[in-house]
């Protein structure tokens, strides 16, 4: 009797616990139905995207990495520009006016003067300078002087060009550009 009754209820547990693994086969197989509708072509379709998408955020990975590594020195050229290309405030303003009238020289334009106005930044210590020039001459010298700016070892930012006739059949160019002191 003992052993029937021990049969029987290992005989109850087997049963619960084939039951309860068919249920689950059920289910899973229900989970899985939809996608075995998908046709071979597609699911490799969707393997190749995926693939694509694994190779492009492996490569905005590397991109990333190699940013991280030239911080340091982008942010050493950083202080370079800012010590070398931003005239110190105290000497500043003739620095510009010995610049600017070298660049004309050179050029061969006649200039009536410089201009300053001083606008004062928060910002990173800087100060910031408004130039206003009128320069007399001929096109190729005019275009000469521009370029001369653009090479100067100081930095300037053109801002403005007016052109009018100046002289004896020549060109008048009313600039406004602007620079940046250190302070």
């Amino acid at each position: 009797m003992i052993r029937n009754a021990f049969w029987h209820s290992w005989k109850t547990w087997t049963g619960v616990a084939l039951g309860a693994l068919l249920v689950m086969d059920l289910g899973l197989g229900i989970f899985l139905w939809p996608g075995r509708r998908q046709e071979p072509a597609a699911l490799q379709a969707d393997r190749d995207r995926l693939a694509l998408q694994a190779r492009l955020l492996r490569a905005d990975v590397q991109r990333g990495e190699k940013i991280r590594q030239s911080l340091p020195t982008a942010g050493k050229e950083c202080e370079d520009f800012y010590r070398y290309s931003f005239l110190d405030a105290s000497t500043g303003y003739s620095q510009i006016e010995a610049d600017l009238g070298a660049i004309a020289a050179e050029t061969g334009v006649k200039t009536t003067g410089f201009s300053f106005k001083r606008k004062d930044t928060k910002e990173r210590g800087t100060t910031e300078i408004q130039i206003s020039a009128t320069v007399d001459a001929d096109y190729p010298a005019l275009v000469r002087f521009i370029n001369g700016l653009e090479r100067s070892k100081n930095f300037y930012l053109l801002d403005s060009l007016h052109l009018a006739s100046g002289e004896m059949g020549g060109i008048r160019l009313a600039l406004e550009l602007h620079t940046y002191f250190r302070t």
